[in-house]
């Protein structure tokens, strides 16, 4: 085995495939199942939208690329559709602020245009009457990620890979120039180790000898009824954006809206650090729900299907971690992507591949270096 790959989301899916294709012979090993964790609560969302310009900018654009490559590649099967968002702001200082972050965007090479409120009807008929001002973003797009992340393990698989769900990594260890990882039910050797392993990362570099400052931020997800005609694109408030950068670890939620394949239509966002607490929190849907319909009036008239909960893997710096562990020589970390995991696998799977086999990355991956946290407590 050249290379050990601990977590089958999509994350660690993308760092499988980009392995494989790299000639390496991958075992990929997940505590259940294949996108079981933050992968099977995700929207699926590949957004340029939300990322300022900077490191993850850059790799927000090449993974949104390489997300279109794979899928010609491979002949799609997870439903990915350049789609567009849409950002409103309904105050002054919103559309002012939202105006110089659409600015700053274009100096790095991102397609935003401003809408009044004609522009914007013509785009999203059922609006709001009263929003008059937006960004249109063409190259937001988005996936079915448990789709995504099959599709990527069975390509892996089908190159010589191996896929072990219900494996509960229990112990890491190293030995000479290899690591040993136990399970509950084996014992794997390699000299490559990829922690993908999302809200647990931190766990699973502490069973390594190492640390990561990993921490599950909760959302809740809710989902309407088939209602295709309704919202055509991802539209969120402009509010979500500061939602996305806050250190705040109460409670944050703003309209996030976007249809599906199917027809239905999932409402967000909210955020808490608040650890792995799974319980039902129905005044939270309600204000959800409540933010959703003053976006979509008629969402009012739609019935909800069910809601569900995630947690994203929050880095402090609201950075992912890509790289070899300063501590674990062999031990590479792809993890703290938060909510944009989904949108940033493709490139982080490259950046890791690039690492582990000394090839030149596409990006200076510095920024991301799990090094970053070294002494802290």
């Amino acid at each position: 085995m050249d290379a050990i790959v601990i977590g089958a989301g999509v994350v660690g899916a993308a760092c499988a495939l980009a392995l494989s294709d790299a000639g390496l012979k991958v075992l990929v090993i997940d505590r259940s199942t294949i996108s079981s964790g933050t992968t099977g609560a995700g929207e699926g969302n590949i957004l340029i939208s939300d990322k300022e310009p900077g490191p993850e900018m850059v790799l927000a654009q090449r993974s949104r690329d390489a997300w279109f490559e794979l899928s010609d590649r491979i002949g799609g099967g997870f439903e990915l559709e350049a789609k567009g968002g849409l950002v409103i702001s309904r105050s002054d200082a919103g559309v002012a602020k939202l105006r110089r972050f659409a600015d700053d965007q274009r100096s790095s090479g991102v397609k935003a245009f401003e809408l009044g409120a004609l522009e914007l009807h013509e785009l999203e008929p059922h609006l709001a009457a009263g929003i008059s001002f937006g960004i249109h973003y063409p190259q937001d797009a988005q996936c079915q990620p448990m789709l995504a992340a099959a599709q990527m393990l069975r390509v892996m698989r089908q190159a010589g890979g191996t896929v072990r769900e219900r494996e509960m990594v229990v112990a890491i260890s190293r030995i000479g120039n290899e690591l040993t990882v136990r399970t509950s039910t084996g014992l794997y050797t390699a000299p490559v180790v990829i922690n993908a392993t999302g809200t647990w990362a931190g766990e699973i570099a502490r069973l390594a000898g190492s640390d990561l400052p990993i921490a599950p931020r909760r959302g809740f997800v809710l989902v309407t009824a088939p209602a295709p005609e309704l919202v055509q694109r991802k539209v969120y408030d402009s509010d979500y954006l500061a939602d996305v950068a806050s250190d705040d670890g109460g409670l944050q939620s703003s309209a996030v809206i976007e249809s599906t394949k199917s027809g239905t239509i999932l409402i967000g966002a909210s955020r808490e650090l608040i650890g792995f607490d799974g319980s039902l929190d129905v005044e939270i849907l309600r204000r959800l729900a409540r933010q959703a319909i003053s976006l979509f009036p008629l969402l009012a008239k739609v019935d909800l299907l069910r809601t569900y909960l995630g947690f994203r893997p929050y880095a402090p710096d609201h950075l992912p971690v890509i790289g070899e562990d300063g501590q674990v020589p062999g031990l590479y970390h792809a993890a703290g992507h938060e909510g944009a995991g989904i949108g940033l696998a493709q490139g982080t799977g490259e950046l890791i591949c690039a690492a582990v086999t000394q090839q030149t990355p596409f990006m200076d991956p510095t920024p991301f270096s799990p090094a970053r946290f070294d002494g802290d407590s």
